[in-house]
C-alpha cells in the first residue's frame, strides 16, 4: 500500500484482474494523464498566452503587463510542483521527462527574448542565459550514456534568480524598484554562468569516469576469455591449444583495439 488513491496515481481505481493485462491505450492514459504531466502542459500552453498578454496595446500597456506577469508566475509556480509530484507519486513518464525541460525553457527563453525585443532588456543578458541553457541541455546528452548530471542547489537558486527578475522586468517598475530589477538580474547572470561552468566540470568527470569503467570492464571480459581458452586448450592437447590461444589473443586484440576507439 502507497496511501495514494488510483486516481492521483493516473489509474482508474478498478482492481485488475489475475492473470489479466492492460490493454496499450489503457496504459498510455494512465502514464500521461496525470497530475503532474497536466501541470507541465499548462505550463506549455501558457507560453503563447504570457507572449500575446506581454505584447497586447504595443507592449508597454501597464494592466496587460501585469496579466503578463501573472501568467508568468503560474508557469514558474507549476515548475515547482510538477516534478516533485511526480517523484513523490510515482507519476515519472516518458513524456514529462521530455516535456518538462521543454516548458521551462520555453517560458524562460520567451519572456527574455520579448523583454529584449520590448528593449526593456539588454540582449547580451537574453544571449547569456539562453546560451548557457541550450549549452547544458546539450552537454546532458553527451554524457548521459555514463551518468546522470543531477541538479544542484546552485542552479535551483540561478531558475529562482532568473524568475525573480524576468517577471520584475514584466512588470512596468519605476524609481529605486527598477535600479533593484536591474541588480536581481545582474545576480541571475552570475548564478547563471557560475553554475553553468560547475556543470561543465561535472560533465567532464563523469565522461571520464565512464570511459574508464568501460576500459577496466573490457579488460576484465578479455582477462576471463584468455583463462577459459588457456584451461580449453590444456584438456585438447597442445595443437588444439596453440589453435585456440592464437584465435583468442587475436579475440584479445579486438577487444583492446576497440576500447582504445571508445576513448
Amino acid at each position: 500500500m502507497t496511501g495514494v488513491p488510483a486516481s492521483a496515481a493516473g489509474g482508474s481505481g478498478a482492481k485488475p484482474v489475475r492473470g489479466g493485462k492492460l490493454g496499450t491505450s489503457a496504459v498510455n492514459q494512465a502514464s500521461l494523464w496525470n497530475i503532474a504531466n497536466i501541470l507541465t502542459m499548462v505550463r506549455l500552453l501558457l507560453v503563447p498566452g504570457f507572449v500575446l498578454l506581454l505584447f497586447h496595446d504595443g507592449g508597454y500597456d501597464p494592466v496587460w503587463r501585469a496579466f503578463a506577469w501573472a501568467a508568468f508566475a503560474v508557469a514558474m509556480i507549476t515548475d515547482l510542483f510538477d516534478g516533485h509530484l511526480a517523484r513523490a507519486y510515482n507519476l515519472v513518464t516518458d513524456f514529462g521527462k521530455i516535456a518538462d525541460p521543454i516548458a521551462d525553457k520555453a517560458i524562460m527563453g520567451a519572456a527574455l527574448v520579448s523583454l529584449s525585443v520590448l528593449g526593456d532588456l539588454p540582449w547580451w543578458i537574453t544571449g547569456v542565459i539562453l546560451a548557457r541553457e541550450l549549452g547544458i541541455t546539450l552537454m546532458r546528452f553527451w554524457v548521459i550514456r555514463h551518468a546522470v548530471i543531477p541538479a544542484s542547489r546552485g542552479g535551483k537558486l540561478k531558475t529562482l534568480a532568473q524568475g525573480t527578475a524576468a517577471g520584475m522586468y514584466v512588470l512596468v517598475l519605476t524609481g529605486p524598484l527598477a535600479t533593484l530589477r536591474f541588480w536581481v538580474m545582474m545576480v541571475a547572470v552570475v548564478l547563471t554562468v557560475v553554475t553553468g561552468l560547475d556543470y561543465v566540470r561535472q560533465a567532464v568527470v563523469l565522461r571520464r569516469q565512464g570511459l574508464a569503467a568501460e576500459r577496466a570492464a573490457a579488460g576484465e571480459r578479455t582477462a576471463e576469455a584468455l583463462q577459459a581458452t588457456v584451461g580449453t586448450a590444456a584438456g585438447a592437447g597442445p595443437a588444439a591449444g596453440a589453435v585456440a590461444g592464437a584465435k583468442d589473443v587475436h579475440a584479445a586484440a579486438e577487444a583492446r583495439d576497440a576500447a582504445e576507439a571508445e576513448r
